[in-house]
């Protein structure tokens, strides 16, 4: 296995398959480097075995050659130029953000007939320019880092204690294939990825002026994953380091974190009420390894490590997920897919009666009969609390959900 390109990421391609062919725009979003690009050419594969006589136009931003695509008239410009068949045509366009309005060359592209499939690293393709633009007429398709079963397949790893402390250390850009595993060479990697997000993505397209503060805050919101946060108490934290600003712009810098897929917020829902409150959400890094390049990989941080790959594998596995919160009881994670709902707690080791009643009580006190879980790294798990399964975290990880 010489191209990390073989693996193809099958659950991906899968969920955009029935739809090739259709008249609705195809967009890839998720942060950068997580492998949107290798998954569109995956499709354009598939498009080429459905539809072998139509031909491909693939646009990669980020190669020189297409540089000279800037504006939307440019893009349309060089469609016609080099695939003048809109009708037996499908176009592939990687970071498609870069292009000055991309949505309204999209919407004239898809009106002339032409099949389009796209990528992109904010969450304002579909949640606002390209929804408004396109009315209905687009579908999104969030791509993830790798699982931790992909992680293995990529780095031809078994299933154990070190492959997951590995995992839990290095993340899941798919690049890392490429990289010795030397703990240097990957650090000075995620450095260049996450000064990618954060000057490209956040601070050149939101025209952020405080760079301190957003260094500063990323940092901040790193080390304290998986605690409830609201924008006051950062704001407090930050006055305590001599750094001075309004919850408003903290508010405003979390939010491009979050649509740059950097990090996501888990909005506080109360089970009982249905309701969800305006304070304390919690935050979690799309990728382990950019928030270790942030802050550094500690072993005594492993508790809040376990509890954001946590919430990555259920993101993985096509849940929406919120933070739960049932009269003074925390439930870590309420997932829910479809009409299936699923409650999570997290524990490095449940080594007392005092954590047991803590993590598996909380749990009993939710009043219906969804599917509840509580994770951990003991190796002597319990069978069957009460109705509550047990599993270890390893196998978690590896289960589809």
């Amino acid at each position: 296995m010489s191209n990390a390109n073989v693996f193809e990421r099958r659950r991906y391609v899968e969920k955009v398959l029935p739809f090739i062919g259709k008249n609705l725009i195809k967009v890839l979003i998720g942060q950068r480097r997580v492998g949107k690009s290798c998954i569109l050419r995956l499709i354009q594969d598939e498009y080429a075995k459905l539809f072998p006589a139509n031909s491909t136009l693939f646009i990669d931003k980020e190669l020189p050659e297409f540089r000279p695509i800037i504006s939307d008239e440019d893009l349309i410009q060089y469609v016609h130029q080099n695939c003048p068949n809109p009708k037996e045509s499908a176009l592939f366009i990687d970071e498609v953000q870069e292009i000055l309005s991309f949505e309204t060359a999209l919407r004239g592209l898809n009106a002339e007939g032409y099949d389009v499939y796209c990528t992109g690293s904010n969450a304002d393709l579909l949640s606002g320019e390209l929804a408004t633009q396109l009315s209905g007429r687009s579908i999104s398709f969030p791509v993830h880092g790798l699982s931790y079963v992909e992680f293995m397949q990529f780095h031809s790893l078994e299933d154990s204690s070190e492959t997951l402390l590995r995992y839990l250390r290095h993340g899941g850009l798919p690049y890392l294939y490429h990289l010795p595993n030397d703990d240097n060479v990957i650090r000075e990697y995620l450095k260049s990825i996450t000064e990618t997000v954060l000057y490209k993505d956040i601070v050149s397209r939101h025209g952020v002026r405080n760079i301190p503060f957003l260094e500063r805050l990323t940092e901040f919101v790193a080390d304290t994953i998986g605690s409830p946060l609201s924008a006051n108490s950062i704001s407090k934290f930050l006055k305590s380091q001599r750094i001075n600003l309004p919850t408003n712009q903290v508010v405003a810098y979390l939010d491009h974190c979050a649509k740059a897929f950097l990090i996501a917020r888990l909005p506080r829902h109360d089970i009982e009420g249905k309701r969800f409150f305006e304070i304390g959400e919690k935050f979690y890094f799309e990728d382990l390894g950019i928030r270790n390049a942030l802050v550094g990989y500690k072993r005594s941080d492993i508790g809040k490590l376990l509890e954001n790959v946590v919430h990555n594998h259920l993101k993985i596995c096509g849940y929406s997920v919120k933070t739960g919160s049932l009269g003074d009881k925390e439930i870590d994670f309420v997932a829910s897919k479809n009409d299936q709902i699923l409650y999570v707690q997290v524990a490095y080791l449940i080594p007392d009666e005092l954590v047991e009643k803590r993590e598996f009580g909380n749990l009993l006190a939710i009043p219906d009969n969804y599917r509840k879980i509580v994770v951990s790294m003991d190796e002597i798990l319990f069978e069957n609390y009460k109705g509550i399964e047990h599993i270890h975290v390893r196998n978690f990880l590896m289960a589809d959900l």
